[in-house]
């Protein structure tokens, strides 16, 4: 069945799905650059303190806040790989679609998290999605 003859579930517009994802996509890579810039200013820092971090007061500083980006860029990463995940199974009109007992995705958790891949019930923890399927 072609897209034009399925009906559109209420909450299930996808210009504006796609523009929420697109916009969410745009302040994730605005936020790596900036992490980027500021990983760069860290590792400049790092090279005009002395190389012996265990009695330079500024050494355990500096690694710290190196250790701290990473895991920022890291985070980054990981959402852009989701955002462009939710793009996709935008494109294959299974954005709306819970991966997890195969219901549907509530429209107001999709827009506040455009990267959700499941239900609100299969994602909350303690429940079991072969109870939350019945």
């Amino acid at each position: 069945m072609d897209e034009a003859a399925e009906p559109e579930r209420p909450g299930t517009d996808h210009r504006a799905a796609a523009e929420r994802i697109r916009q969410a996509r745009a302040e994730a890579e605005g936020l790596a650059e900036s992490l980027m810039r500021q990983w760069d200013g860290v590792v400049e820092a790092a090279a005009l303190t002395g190389n012996d971090d265990e009695h330079d007061p500024e050494g355990p500083t500096i690694a710290y806040e190196r250790q701290q980006l990473q895991a920022m860029r890291d985070r980054v990463r990981g959402e852009l790989t989701d955002l462009d995940r939710a793009a996709q199974r935008l494109r294959d009109g299974v954005y709306w679609t819970c991966e997890g007992c195969g219901g549907p995705i509530a429209a107001a958790r999709l827009s506040a998290r455009p990267t959700a891949r499941t239900c609100i019930g299969c994602a909350s923890p303690g429940t079991a999605q072969t109870r939350h399927r019945r």
